[in-house]
């Protein structure tokens, strides 16, 4: 409708233009006559080219008719890959979560490598939404990330105990994680009551579940209450629980 208002303005403005031509130099016959073909070879042109467009806008219709809706060609996408969309959420659910343990850095380091290389092998890793953080963004993160070391040594020295080993800052702060020393150094530790200067003990970090577990029963120990004959210092001695014994204090020579 548009271009018919905009082909019968041009027409319009044609004829004024010839009317005020005229008006304003009088004009042979043979002036008249050439300027009356040279407008209707004009609207011979604008006739076709209308034509022309008629026949665009026709044909642009038909091909919007034929085309398929977003969610249908998603769909096909999709079946490319041999997945439905619910595969494609979970798998963008999987890939905002592993995101968040490499930026965090939730060690250990090789698992996070594990769970990248698994989703890099998914075909769903090659759409669009996610081929690059999968195959590059994250690889590059986890390139950068330098891991701590597993475990640290430790150089025994005269009065140390497996108890107050563990209970140091820079090992566990917790002295109610004494046996993963021991289970750790059993090859030099035969009896956790007798420990010798100059050993040289790993020292492993914790799991988050090991953390976990001490944490508890520290969290959950509670001391026998003194009796009458016991001092401070031995009330603190029999405050180690039972359920998780200490090695003996036994200073080492």
């Amino acid at each position: 409708m548009k271009i018919y208002k905009l082909f019968l303005a041009g027409i319009f403005v044609m004829l004024l233009s010839v009317n005020l031509f005229a008006q304003d130099k009088e004009m042979t016959k043979e002036e008249w006559q050439n300027e009356i073909n040279r407008l209707t070879e004009r609207k011979v042109a604008l006739t076709t080219e209308l034509n022309s467009l008629k026949t665009e806008i026709a044909n642009l219709k038909k091909m919007n008719a034929d085309l398929k809706s977003y969610d249908s060609c998603i769909d096909e996408l999709y079946a490319m890959l041999g997945a439905k969309k619910a595969d494609v959420d979970n798998f963008r659910k999987q890939l905002a979560d592993l995101t968040s343990k490499i930026d965090g850095q939730v060690a250990p380091k090789a698992d996070r490598q594990a769970e990248l290389d698994a989703m890099k092998k998914n075909k769903i890793s090659a759409l669009p939404e996610f081929f690059d953080k999968v195959h590059n963004q994250l690889q590059r993160k986890l390139d950068a990330w330098v891991e701590a070391p597993k475990e640290i040594n430790y150089t025994v020295v005269k009065n140390d105990n497996l108890w107050n080993i563990a209970k140091k800052k820079e090992h566990y702060a917790n002295p109610f994680a004494w046996p993963v020393i021991y289970k750790s150094n059993r090859d030099q530790i035969k009896n956790p009551d007798l420990i010798f200067p100059k050993q040289i003990f790993k020292i492993p970090f914790l799991t988050e579940e090991e953390k976990s577990k001490y944490d508890k029963i520290r969290r959950n120990y509670k001391p026998a209450p003194p009796t009458q004959t016991q001092t401070p210092a031995a009330v603190k001695e029999e405050s180690k629980p039972a359920a998780t014994p200490a090695p003996a204090v036994k200073k080492v020579k």
